[in-house]
C-alpha cells in the first residue's frame, strides 16, 4: 500500500534528483523509495556481501586449487613483491 509523504528538500537537490530519475527512466518517488529501502535494510552480512565481484567470478569457475596445508600466502606475496621491486632496491 502506498502512502503519501511530504518532504522539505532544497530546490537544487530536487532539480538534480528529478533529472537523475528521468535519466534512469524512473519516477522520483521510485528512486527515493529504493534509496530508503537500501538504507533501512537490515544489516544482513552474508558471505557473498564480503566478496569482491572478481572473487565471485573466480568461484563460479568451479576449478579447485589444492594448496599444501602449510601454504603461507603472505610469504608468497612478499616474494612476489620483492621480485617486482628488486630493480629499485638494486639501484640504491
Amino acid at each position: 500500500m502506498n502512502t503519501k509523504l511530504t518532504l522539505t528538500i532544497d530546490k537544487s537537490v530536487i532539480k538534480h534528483a528529478k533529472a537523475y530519475a528521468e535519466q534512469q527512466g524512473r519516477s522520483l518517488s521510485a528512486v527515493v523509495e529504493n534509496y530508503l529501502k537500501a538504507v533501512t535494510k537490515k544489516e544482513e552480512v552474508t558471505k557473498d556481501d564480503e566478496l569482491s565481484p572478481i572473487v565471485k567470478s573466480l568461484m563460479m569457475n568451479r576449478s579447485k586449487v589444492d594448496l599444501p596445508k602449510d601454504y603461507d600466502y603472505k610469504e608468497e606475496l612478499s616474494k612476489i613483491r620483492d621480485e617486482k621491486y628488486k630493480k629499485y632496491w638494486d639501484n640504491e
